[in-house]
């Protein structure tokens, strides 16, 4: 079973601050079939969500770091393909006490294509969690005070996983001297093909440079373990 069928996508609604931009699909972003990959949306939705935060406007000393992304392709939804147009809209779906949940829609030509959840914290320059502040809530409004958990499950690797090296390269690596977000889900692409009806990626630690990776995959679920400490997992269901 999915993440995604126990996590909540809010629908956008009329009050509260929204933020929409246009991406094109790019060679970068598909699949040898013209699809966009689950890296290229991971990408799309690191950048609007930081689109968004800059364009607020408010000067922060936190930086924020995702914990969990959950994205499923809606019923009777068309899957981006390369040289498509899409529209990201994104919104703040929630809070809890040092997290936020930010919730972002893929349309294209007018409809709801693929709908995104994630659950980011804002950490200081130590690389500790920072309470949520007023400011926050100035910006995105009182939408944005729905209650969320910060929860998430840590599923065990099964005996039986297949198990293979996951090289890091100096690429991998963000201004925060971890393994982007964006990286990581370039590792579940190996694992798993779009198009999917839905699929849960939830980081329970850093990656850091010098690690020594494993990647281990069953049907519906994978992880990436440094040194047997699973530091990412993943479930999903395929088309």
């Amino acid at each position: 079973m999915s993440d995604t069928t126990a996590i909540e996508f809010v629908p956008l609604g009329p009050d509260g601050r929204r933020f929409t931009e246009e991406y094109i699909i790019r060679l970068g972003d598909a699949d040898e079939k013209g699809l966009l990959r689950l890296d290229g949306a991971a990408r799309f939705l690191q950048d609007v969500g930081t689109d968004d935060w800059t364009d607020t406007g408010v000067q922060s000393d936190v930086t924020w770091v995702v914990r969990r992304t959950s994205l499923r392709l809606v019923e009777g939804g068309r899957w981006p393909r390369y040289l498509d147009h899409v529209m990201l809209t994104t919104w703040c779906g929630g809070t809890g006490a040092a997290w936020a949940e930010r919730r972002t829609n893929f349309d294209f030509e007018n409809e709801l294509a693929l709908e995104a959840v994630a659950l980011w914290v804002p950490i200081d320059l130590a690389g500790h969690p920072v309470r949520m502040r007023e400011s926050f809530f100035d910006v995105y409004g009182e939408e944005a005070r729905r209650k969320v958990s910060g929860r998430v499950t840590l599923p065990p690797v099964p005996d039986d996983a297949t198990a293979r090296a996951w090289p890091l390269r100096n690429s991998d690596l963000d201004i925060v001297q971890h393994v982007n977000n964006a990286a990581v889900w370039q590792a579940v692409s190996e694992i798993v093909k779009s198009p999917v009806r839905e699929i849960s990626v939830t980081h329970h630690a850093s990656i850091e440079r010098d690690d020594d990776v494993l990647l281990h995959d069953v049907p519906g679920a994978l992880w990436l373990t440094v040194g047997g400490v699973v530091k990412v997992s993943a479930r999903f269901h395929e088309l």
